[in-house]
Order: structure tokens, then sequence, then C-alpha cells
């Protein structure tokens, strides 16, 4: 991304318009702050209840999930019905798109900003935790940038593209631990493919009565999905995915050495910017006091993997109000 972001200078009142900018992210779930989200009928399990043990793959079913950590289960069956490789693809594609428009609009901090060094040096600890969640994460061609922009967002497409919007790193005035935290829920999305479950359920949607008999037997009918990448600007994660992002993003910034328990802070900071009306960026589920709960009650969890990891070396400065050129 070296020839997208080292211009030499950004407009620091950049608002981009981003097309190409998912709907998803951190917290952005406009039915929840209206008071309409409820939680789903049903959940990601019910086609593996409906399956049994015969449709669970033998390396979920076994040792490979009784480990030290949080308890999240085994992904979901319903992925298979698209494949992997295109939802990556078209994360890629969008996420590039994306990264154009925001550098067409001098709207992308450029390599040598102490922020966007800062969140790529965060990331080079999550991202070697990723693997026992998702072995297709070492292939990925992971990517760090961040946006100028007033939002408070973040997001991590399929196949590794991140993104983290300035607003959210100043406002917040964000610690390392903090950022690693909503790194961490976000790479979580990624790595436990809810971009490409919702996608499978779409397909379910439409294949009716096809869908039972192809999960059975382990058919790809993904070439079913039209337009994948519009549907990857559209798609909106449910309230298990939001929780189980939420535990698994816990257990990799323990284990990348950040604090898991700044999780809680980060939490109470948001509540705070949400007294009154909630601002969309907010508008995530579940709501904050109940993340805050959960958090407190995986802690103990995690907490022996955090004490064990390597610790970074470099902590970095809160990120300050821009100014119109990066230090030299």
């Amino acid at each position: 991304m070296s020839h997208l972001t080292d211009p030499g200078f950004f407009d620091p009142a950049a608002d981009p318009h981003l097309p190409s900018a998912p709907a998803y992210g951190f917290g952005r779930c406009p039915d929840c702050a209206a008071g309409r989200c409820r939680p789903e009928k049903g959940s990601r399990r019910l086609f593996t209840g409906l399956l049994g043990a015969a449709a669970l793959s033998p390396a979920l079913s076994g040792t490979a999930w009784a480990r030290e950590g949080v308890e999240v289960g085994g992904p979901s069956k319903l992925t298979k019905l698209v494949p992997a490789e295109q939802v990556e693809q078209a994360g890629a594609q969008q996420y590039q798109q994306m990264m154009r428009e925001a550098a067409n609009q001098r709207a992308l901090l450029p390599n040598n900003h102490p922020q966007l060094i800062r969140l790529r040096e965060i990331a080079k600890r999550i991202i070697p935790q990723s693997e026992p969640w998702n072995a297709r994460a070492k292939q990925w061609r992971w990517e760090v940038n961040a946006i100028v922009s007033p939002q408070l967002n973040a997001f991590c497409m399929p196949g590794g593209k991140i993104a983290f919007y300035y607003g959210i790193l100043e406002k917040l005035k964000l610690s390392d631990d903090e950022v690693a935290a909503i790194m961490g829920h976000e790479v979580a999305h990624a790595l436990r493919e809810h971009a490409r479950e919702r996608m499978a359920k779409t397909a379910a949607t439409r294949l009716g009565a096809n869908v039972l008999s192809s999960l059975l037997g382990l058919g790809n009918v993904g070439d079913t999905l039209l337009n994948m990448g519009s549907q990857l600007l559209t798609l909106t994660f449910s309230r298990e995915d939001e929780s189980e992002a939420d535990l698994v993003g816990l257990e990799l910034a323990a284990r990348a050495g950040y604090d898991p328990s700044a999780g809680i802070s980060l939490w109470e900071k948001m509540g705070k910017v949400s007294k009154g009306a909630p601002p969309q960026w907010l508008s995530t589920h579940p709501a904050g006091p109940t993340r805050i709960r959960d958090i407190q009650a995986n802690l103990p969890k995690v907490e022996g993997l955090y004490a064990r990891a390597d610790k970074p070396m470099q902590r970095f400065e809160v990120a300050p109000p821009l100014q119109t050129r990066p230090a030299s």
C-alpha cells in the first residue's frame, strides 16, 4: 500500500465519502441505535443442530478446541456454502477500492505517520496469534491502513484487510491496550468468517430446500452468489457475531501481550460518549454494560495467557489532533 500512503501531505480536516467502505465495523448497527435490534430467531448453530454429529468436521470435534482461552465452539458449518477464496478476493478488491477513494481525497495517513506506525506495530503482535483460529490466516496478505476521518470506526475485511478511522483513536484517547482490544475484535470477525457466514445465510434463503442437502454433502454452491463485493458493503453482524468477536478478540489481545482488561475501559469510554442520543458508531449490539459483564466473566480464562505473553517493548502516545503535515 506504499503507493497510496506515501503522499507528502494529507488533509487533517478530511471527512471522505467512501462508497467502498463496508457498512459493518466497530459498532455500526443503526437498528440497535433505534432500539429495533433483537436477538436472531435461532442462531448460527441451527444447522449444526439439524445435522448432528455426522456433519461436524473431525478437526473441530476433537481436541483442537479443548484449549486454554475463551470458548466459542467451532466455526459455522454454513460457511461451506460459500468458497472462502471468493470472499477473500472480494474483500481485497473492495478494500483496495476504498483505499484508492481515500487517497484521492487526501484522507490516508502516510506510512511515516506515528499513529499508522502504531497500528501496524500492534497488528504485528496480534496477527501471529490468528492462525490457531483459522488456518487460512497464514496465507492472507494482511494490510493495515488509517483513514483521516472524524468517524469512530474500525474494521477488518475478509482476508485480513484492516482499517482504523483516526476519529476513534483521537476522540476516545485510546491506549495501546484499547487499540488492541478493538483490533482483536475486528480481526476476530475475519478469523471466524462472519461475513462469509452472513453471505451463506443469504444463499440459504435463495436456495431454499436445496441448502440442507448441499450442506450435508458439503457441496459447493457458492457460485450462486452474485455481486459478492456489493454484499460485503451491506453486511451487518448479528448479536451472536459481536459477542463472539469480543471473546476471541479478548484472547488475541492477551496472547499478543496487551492487557485484556482494556476491553472494560474501552466500553466505559464508549458509555460516556453515548450519554444522550447514541451516535451511530456506538449502535452496536449487545449494549455496553452487557459487553463489560461478558468481558469480566471471561477475563479469568485469558489472564494466564496474558501473564505469560511477551509484552510490547515500545508503547505509543495517545493520538493527538491531526496536523496539516505528518512529522518528518
